[in-house]
């Protein structure tokens, strides 16, 4: 059976080498991103949970301090917006694992506990349409439950959704009245997140601890294409690997000598530079 054009006009990959370029148009399979944006977020009084040993503490706590926090994970979901052709909500959820410092009593020493902060957001990106089922033999074929038609979780068409977000900034705690219809997310929390805290998390009784952390994140939708693009060669090592030595004296014949040490600079060579202590003293 002959084979079907299907691209006449398609470049061809073996004689667009120029004289001017010294490089060949190679097809390439990547993740296009169609649509990103980025934000600042001050996440203000989100409440804490906490299991139910360290919430005795908090119960009984006079003040709070924040340490820091950092992401354990998220979950991200993708939506096509109605009546938006091409347009996708991207839904993101946050687990934040926070460490405080809880004080029972003025003058007391503190007690260290960590807690589970939630937070969630929703962002609208353009994310083109797509129609077709890419299948792969490196990834398993898993049909979703309920469906009539049995289709492939592999094989949707919308587009890819990537968040990328920073260390959180830990900016304050403080003590609240428990609010029990905040205390808990509306979404079951991941069994991870739960594992993250070696314990189950309880809501809270008549304090609860409110913190404030700073995010900054990058949403984008992406898709897998095909694009073309200049290749000048492969990325050949241009340096041999360096073999470990267990020989001090070996170790220490390459460190040069230290003759700033020996011969200070001068004051007009340390008035050249723009940061100080470049020349070993400080800027009073």
């Amino acid at each position: 059976m002959p084979d079907v054009s299907y691209g006449s006009e398609q470049m061809p990959l073996n004689d667009d080498r120029t004289p001017d370029s010294g490089c060949d148009a190679i097809c390439i399979d990547a993740d296009r991103i169609y649509d990103s944006c980025g934000a600042k977020d001050c996440l203000s009084d989100l409440p804490l949970m906490f299991t139910e040993s360290e919430q005795a503490l908090v119960e009984n706590a006079c003040s709070v301090r924040i340490n820091r926090a950092n992401v354990i994970t998220s979950t991200v979901e993708v939506e096509p917006v109605a009546f938006h052709r091409g347009f996708y909500s991207v839904d993101m959820t946050f687990y934040f694992s926070v460490n405080c410092d809880v004080y029972s009593s003025n003058g007391a020493l503190p007690t260290t506990v960590n807690g589970l902060a939630v937070y969630g957001k929703r962002v609208v990106l353009y994310g083109s349409d797509g129609s077709v089922k890419s299948f792969s033999s490196d990834k398993p074929v898993k049909c979703e439950k309920n469906d009539r038609d049995c289709s492939c979780s592999s094989a949707n068409s919308v587009p890819k959704a990537t968040v990328q977000i920073s260390s959180p900034m830990a900016l304050s705690a403080k003590l609240v009245n428990c609010k029990p219809c905040s205390s808990m997310p509306c979404k079951p929390i991941p069994h991870c997140v739960c594992d993250y805290f070696c314990g189950e998390l309880v809501p809270c009784k008549k304090k609860q601890i409110a913190v404030t952390i700073g995010i900054f994140t990058i949403t984008r939708l992406q898709r897998n294409v095909q694009i073309m693009i200049p290749s000048y060669d492969f990325c050949v090592p241009r340096k041999e690997c360096c073999v470990k030595t267990d020989d001090p004296c070996e170790v220490f014949s390459k460190i040069e000598f230290p003759t700033d040490s020996f011969f200070p600079r001068k004051s007009e060579e340390c008035e050249k530079h723009d940061n100080p202590f470049e020349c070993g003293r400080e800027e009073e």
